[in-house]
């Protein structure tokens, strides 16, 4: 097993579900990109990281990732994790496959990304609302708010679908079936 996992993807694919779950199994500790991210966005303004920006989704994340990725890298080097005798999983959203395989070493890291690229916009919904709870950033969107992200979802899952082909990285579908593919991964990364 490696020191290093990534489980990165589109919100609402599982990703965090697994990492929380992944992290728990393995001993691993978790961390939550999400919540450095947005401390990295309200503290330091001149990243010019801004999950809210109002520019194409894809574009956004291309740059977030652009920042956030080596960032994750000196995280990575920095020795904090060598002495331990457990290992650290990432649960991001803002990281591009190619610049995993750029900034990342992947002898001391594993990333898999999960995504939701085999469902329409439409079909998307119906699932956020499946599983949309108070506790998730959606609940309280408006159904043209949900619309409209569910829609990026999908095209972003499918960006990031032909990345990891592209690079040979693992992905799961997890439009459908969600909680199956999630055991099922969890039962082939504690192997």
């Amino acid at each position: 097993m490696k020191k290093y996992i990534i489980l990165a993807g589109v919100p609402r694919a599982g990703k965090s579900t697994a990492s929380q779950i992944a992290a728990k199994t393995l001993g691993y500790q978790h961390i939550s990109m999400d919540s450095i991210i947005a401390g990295i966005e309200k503290v330091f303004p001149e990243t010019d990281i801004d999950t809210e920006a109002s520019v194409d989704p894809q574009r956004n994340l291309e740059h977030i990732s652009s920042k956030i990725t080596p960032f994750i890298r000196a995280m990575m080097d920095s020795g904090e994790y060598d002495e331990c005798d457990y290992g650290v999983i990432f649960d991001v959203y803002q990281l591009l496959p190619e610049d995993y395989v750029t900034y990342i070493d992947d002898e001391k890291c594993d990333i898999a990304y999960f995504l939701s690229s085999d469902s329409t916009p439409e079909e998307r919904l119906r699932i956020l609302q499946l599983y949309d709870t108070p506790d998730d950033y959606t609940y309280f969107h408006s159904q043209e708010e949900k619309q409209r992200e569910c829609a990026d979802i999908v095209s972003i899952s499918n960006y990031l679908k032909q990345q990891c082909i592209l690079y040979g990285l693992s992905y799961y579908e997890t439009s459908y079936n969600r909680e199956k593919v999630l055991g099922e991964f969890i039962s082939k990364l504690s192997k």
